[in-house]
């Protein structure tokens, strides 16, 4: 099943977010594609330039299920962003090939841990390197990820002039006994006091994250969730069942049996009972993990699911120009103390043509528009799609998959083990 997301919004490690589907043929999973014009995905907030990610690492505390690059480190903040600055500066380039920036987006770890003068900083380095003879304000979307209790009236004000104009928060649940287990260190109240101050600046574009499948947790209390969810009335919602990452707390405690995994088939029923929830109120469900009022998709996560380069910036970010990928070191104190001498430790891989196929899998079919047949045998050899309908076949048998105006895509009764159709569509070179 699709378990608890690396951010969802957070390309410091991809790969976690699009599901791990190497359980079968042990194949490195990607969230990004090969198209060359490949896809046309018919959503609302399709993006045309490139996209740019900033990892902040810090954190005040860790989550007992974090698996992120991460630190309480604070002391580390100043430096980390003059390090962000010495990338931009060498990198500054890259955007304008691809005709400039169109999103920002800034994940963690938690960016709202940083001071106001932190964040001008970084914003100021992003129009320095990046935005050439452009404004902040000609970016389509600016993406901050906080926690609700770091939200007051003053941070979202230094928001709103700063120039983000989407925030999402890290919600999780409005159960207080669970954020206190969880190690969250805010409250449900918090929630609605965070919402509020951010409307209340302008900013009314807001995302929240839920975490569904807690040991021991009901429908019951599920729907409490989704009904104090849907009364904030925000425009976009992710929800992701809880993982157990190995080497975290949260694994840690399962190993010990002081905790139990709640049952595959209950995550299921908590799943479809969110979706139908969601649906009838409006929502688009329009990615397996992620719902939209209309014309309020996440525009910076979309390009994930399409052939849109990015560019990652800070510890362990990713970055992506169709024919290479990148990756920057996940050591945080490495990262500043190269990279501030101009050095940023990087690994990068070229992009051949069965991971291109195999990352057009894995993303298209995560969306509700899905595979492009047409496309996809215009661009790859007759043999990628001969295979790839001889193995999907069983699986339309069966209800999983579906064929709609040369589309492939999988019906709602597979969104949940996705990742088990998925294993059987990739190649295995």
């Amino acid at each position: 099943m699709w378990g608890l997301r690396n951010g969802d919004n957070k390309n410091n490690d991809i790969r976690q977010r699009v599901g791990k589907y190497v359980k079968k043929k042990k194949i490195g999973t990607r969230a990004h594609f090969f198209a060359k014009g490949l896809l046309s995905l018919h959503n609302d907030n399709c993006c045309h330039m490139t996209g740019l990610y900033i990892h902040i690492p810090f954190c005040r505390h860790r989550c007992i299920y974090c698996a992120f690059c991460s630190t309480t480190q604070k002391e580390w903040m100043t430096d980390y962003v003059a390090a962000l600055d010495k990338e931009m500066q060498t990198r500054s380039e890259e955007a304008r090939k691809h005709g400039g920036i169109s999103t920002i987006y800034l994940g963690g770890g938690t960016p709202s841990t940083l001071s106001d003068i932190l964040l001008h900083n970084i914003f100021d380095s992003i129009s320095r390197h990046f935005l050439y003879d452009r404004l902040l304000d000609d970016v389509e979307e600016i993406t901050l990820e906080c926690n609700p209790d770091d939200v007051t009236p003053q941070l979202a004000a230094i928001l709103k002039e700063i120039g983000i104009n989407r925030v999402s928060l890290g919600v999780q649940t409005f159960n207080d006994e669970r954020l206190r287990w969880l190690h969250r260190r805010h409250t449900a109240q918090q929630v609605n006091n965070a919402v509020r101050h951010l409307k209340a600046t302008g900013i009314d574009n807001i995302s929240i994250d839920l975490i569904y499948g807690f040991p021991q947790q009901t429908e019951a209390d599920w729907h409490k969730d989704i009904q104090q969810a849907l009364a904030l009335q925000v425009p976009h919602i992710s929800a992701y069942c809880l993982t157990y990452e190995e080497g975290t707390p949260l694994w840690n405690s399962l190993q010990r049996g002081e905790v139990k995994e709640l049952e595959e088939e209950q995550c299921r029923t908590l799943y479809y009972q969110l979706a139908d929830a969601l649906t009838e109120t409006g929502y688009d469900h329009y990615e397996i993990s992620n719902f939209a009022l209309p014309n309020r998709r996440a525009r910076h996560n979309t390009s994930y699911w399409q052939d849109i380069p990015y560019i990652g910036i800070g510890a362990a970010a990713h970055s992506y120009d169709k024919a290479t990928r990148r990756w920057n070191t996940s050591d945080i104190r490495q990262y500043i103390e190269l990279t501030l001498h101009a050095q940023t430790p990087y690994e990068e891989e070229n992009i051949d043509i069965d991971t291109h196929f195999n990352d057009l899998i894995t993303t298209t079919l995560r969306t509700t528009e899905g595979l492009p047949l047409i496309s996809l045998e215009e661009t790859f050899p007759q043999a990628f799609v001969d295979t790839l309908m001889k193995e999907a076949q069983p699986w339309i048998e069966r209800g999983w998959l579906t064929t709609e105006n040369n589309y492939l895509r999988l019906t709602r009764n597979a969104l949940f083990v996705s990742d088990t159709v998925l294993s059987d569509l990739v190649r295995v070179s």
